[in-house]
């Protein structure tokens, strides 16, 4: 019996020898082919080619937490799978020793060359040593595992990255670290996931948070992306879904996840489709808010419950619709919280987007009941901030961020002013009444000037810095394209089909061109280029130079109100019917 037992404990702990060397060997050669510190130079970078953006900033810095956080995990992991095998070995080895404790003597015979027992106890030494060779292997690998995750620690493009946030500090680092070592639920990731979730956050800084972009200024630093499209033959189509609701809000994409709403009188849902497949991956309802209304309020057409577009920083995503709720949820379809903001009194909905900046959301609701701007905190929705807006009529204009000699600003475009706060407390810096009408555009920022315009009123250039008025125009005007500018032209497209560039100094008209088309999607600047999609369908690209020149222009065949979202290589574009990706082919 204790023969039989010793043996089946020798073989239990021989399977976990193999196992756990093999194991250790194989995370070597996937640790060491993984380096993803490329995310966060990929990052710097595009916060070096944008400018300083305090959003992109927070999550390099998290990024860096990220991959050291990946680097304590594998150690621990390296330390305990270790301990494991050395245990493994020492009862291996006395398991062994007691099976053959009576066989241990060389039997009273002659020994023949090819006696049985001689065989079978060089076989038992090759076990041994074979058994002990892997385990010494995987001792080796792991050591080696654990220095290349040292060196991967301390390389420079993370303590470059400390730069980039100026209030990132090694106490901070420390008192991280211990939080991180004292998390359960650090100590149950795996250490794949971490890296994935990296990979993940590279994308999303990239590209699409919000209306038009990052900050909302209208500009991608996507790269690779297509040109050319047909729905009718799939050209460069990834993918194709029906929408589920209707809405004219657009797209926005966090890693592998694109997000929009949908709403009627009966249901609002906020969406998250997989970027990759087209796949739905969760939706959610905005229901039992208190002080949500029990009916909608009436609404047009061309407005409806959900014009506003969403906003995420790749941690949360947000929605807000025309009664007024709000919601929060995480990247799995989790609803943090959600609240009523009161029902907004417009005549045709609301329609103003949301904006997320460091750890607020940030909402222009400018109605005819309490116009204001309020920030909710991120985390449970608490107001932060609220500030009442003397605007005499409603407006559809979303907010902007934009960075004024390294400081945030929060551009809000209203009937009459243009109005610049600080998005951290709510203060005014400036304000500038110039609108009028109903105000749709959002604001356009460019070298220290603020644009802004609309139809009935003027187009009107600030001095972000004092709030002082460099020019106005009322030659060409955009009615709910918002424009788009550089050190070099501001852009515009009319609902009466013509789109011009403007001198950004002089206000001068640069160049215009009749299209014949109207335009609801905004134009967003990619890679030189501009791209700018008709109410019917039409997609124009023009080279994005003062005396801009049609590049590429085709149907789709779908009318389109919403502004496309961009990645490297892929579009976004929501049309009336149905939400598409727009792949570039390999080359």
């Amino acid at each position: 019996m204790k023969k039989t037992i010793s043996r089946n404990i020798a073989i239990v702990s021989a399977i976990f020898m193999v196992t756990f060397s093999i194991m250790l060997v194989t995370n070597y050669f996937k640790v060491s082919g993984t380096d993803p510190l490329q995310t966060i130079e990929i990052l710097k970078q595009a916060n070096e080619e944008v400018g300083e953006n305090p959003q992109l900033q927070e999550q390099i810095r998290e990024l860096d937490l990220l991959a050291r956080r990946a680097y304590f995990i594998s150690i621990g992991r390296l330390r305990l799978g270790v301990a494991i095998l050395l245990m493994m070995v020492i009862v291996f080895v006395i398991s062994l020793r007691i099976y053959f404790a009576k066989s241990k003597d060389i039997p009273n015979k002659d020994i023949d060359p090819i006696d049985n027992w001689a065989i079978q106890s060089k076989t038992r030494a090759y076990i041994v040593w074979i058994a002990c060779g892997l385990a010494i292997s995987g001792i080796i690998f792991a050591l080696l595992t654990s220095s290349y995750l040292k060196k991967l620690s301390n390389k420079k493009s993370i303590s470059e990255t400390e730069t980039v946030v100026s209030d990132y500090s090694t106490t901070d680092f420390e008192q991280e670290t211990q939080a991180i070592e004292q998390a359960e639920s650090v100590e149950e990731t795996d250490v794949t996931n971490v890296l994935t979730a990296i990979d993940t956050l590279e994308i999303s800084n990239v590209t699409h948070s919000g209306f038009r972009g990052n900050n909302s200024l209208g500009i991608s630093p996507a790269r690779n992306v297509p040109t050319t499209w047909n729905l009718a033959t799939g050209k460069n189509i990834l993918w194709r879904v029906p929408i589920p609701r209707k809405g004219y809000n657009s797209p926005i994409i966090s890693g592998n996840r694109v997000f929009f709403t949908g709403a009627d009188e009966d249901v609002r849902e906020l969406f998250c489709y997989e970027l990759s497949s087209g796949k739905l991956l969760w939706r959610l309802e905005a229901k039992n808010i208190p002080g949500s209304p029990s009916r909608a309020p009436a609404t047009t057409d061309d407005t409806g419950l959900g014009a506003p577009t969403a906003a995420t920083n790749g941690k949360v995503v947000c929605a807000i619709f025309g009664t007024g709720d709000v919601i929060c949820a995480d990247m799995n379809g989790k609803q943090l919280w959600a609240k009523n903001l009161g029902v907004p009194d417009n005549a045709y909905g609301f329609a103003s987007s949301l904006l997320i900046y460091g750890n607020l959301l940030i909402i222009q609701y400018d109605n005819r009941n309490s116009p204001r701007v309020v920030a909710l905190d991120l985390a449970n929705g608490n107001e932060r901030w609220s500030r009442p807006r003397p605007e005499r009529n409603p407006s559809w204009s979303s907010p902007t961020i934009a960075m004024v000699n390294n400081r945030p600003q929060l551009i809000l475009v209203g009937n009459p002013g243009i109005t610049s706060y600080n998005p951290n407390t709510g203060e005014q810096n400036w304000r500038v009444e110039a609108m009028a009408g109903e105000p749709a555009p959002g604001a356009a920022y460019a070298n220290g000037i603020v644009f802004a315009g609309t139809e009935y009123a003027t187009l009107v250039a600030i001095n972000a810095t004092d709030g002082t008025i460099l020019w106005r125009n009322n030659e060409i005007l955009p009615e709910i394209s918002s424009p788009v500018a550089t050190r070099d032209f501001v852009f515009v497209a009319t609902s009466y089909g013509v789109v011009a560039s403007f001198d950004p100094q002089t206000g001068k008209v640069i160049k215009s061109m009749e299209l014949g088309a109207d335009f609801n999607a905004s134009p967003i600047i990619v890679e030189g280029k501009i791209y700018l999609i008709c109410t019917k369908g039409k997609v124009y690209i023009f080279s994005a130079q003062r005396e801009f020149t049609l590049i590429n222009s085709f149907e789709t065949g779908e009318k389109t109100f919403a502004t496309p979202a961009f990645t490297d290589r892929k579009i976004v574009i929501r049309t009336e019917k149905s939400i598409y990706c727009v792949k570039k082919s390999e080359p």
